[in-house]
């Protein structure tokens, strides 16, 4: 918007005066800006701040669901009924 602003005044009025009615605009438009780029800071930093969260509760799902993984998988009753050890014997044959 300022750039369009700015070419299509830029061929308009070219006095000193005509260009001194136009700085309270530009200042503005600049100001605008500088708003616009504070909330942008601010909804970014809540942004990654969730994202920061997330990560964390992730990892540590990630790690419990490995734990428990392997805790069954380790866990398993070592003495087998005689039809699975038959079963176990097969496919090991």
């Amino acid at each position: 918007e300022l750039k369009q602003s700015l070419a299509f005044n830029g061929s308009a009025e070219q006095t000193p005066e005509g260009l001194s009615l136009r700085i309270p605009e530009l200042c503005e438009m600049l100001d605008s800006i500088a708003n616009q780029v504070v909330q942008l800071k601010t909804s970014m930093q809540s942004i990654t701040e969730q994202w920061r969260v997330y990560d964390e509760a992730y990892a540590e799902v990630s790690l419990k669901t490995t734990r428990y993984l392997y805790c069954i998988n380790q866990c398993k009753p070592s003495v087998l009924s005689l039809e699975a050890l038959k079963n176990q014997i097969k496919t090991y044959q």
